[in-house]
């Protein structure tokens, strides 16, 4: 996933945040003019949590959780799963073009 983001933003920031003894690693952070998405690793999942991304077009659908909030949508992925890669690029490109407006 992180190759398919830096794939739809070359110029994407990629950062650890918010590191504290329950998960000592942290939480990787991609930005450019403002967070794009998060990511959070689970026993059966990968996470990925757009932190505007109610306001993101999805025509493809692939936003699968967090879908009632206001502001954000994420998209769980399983072990197994496999993920429109072509949709999750244009994704990660209209959350960039989000925060640039």
């Amino acid at each position: 996933m992180r190759g398919l983001i830096r794939e739809a933003d070359p110029d994407v920031v990629e950062e650890i945040k918010w590191r504290k003894p329950s998960n000592p690693l942290g939480v990787p952070v991609w930005s450019h003019g403002g967070i794009i998405c998060t990511g959070e690793t689970y026993k059966d999942k990968v996470k990925l949590t757009f932190m505007k991304g109610a306001s993101v077009p999805d025509p493809a659908g692939i936003f699968n959780s967090s879908l009632d909030g206001n502001a954000r949508r994420a998209i769980d992925i399983g072990q197994d799963a496999a993920i429109d890669e072509a949709a999750f690029v244009a994704l990660v490109r209209a959350a960039v073009e989000l925060n640039a407006s």
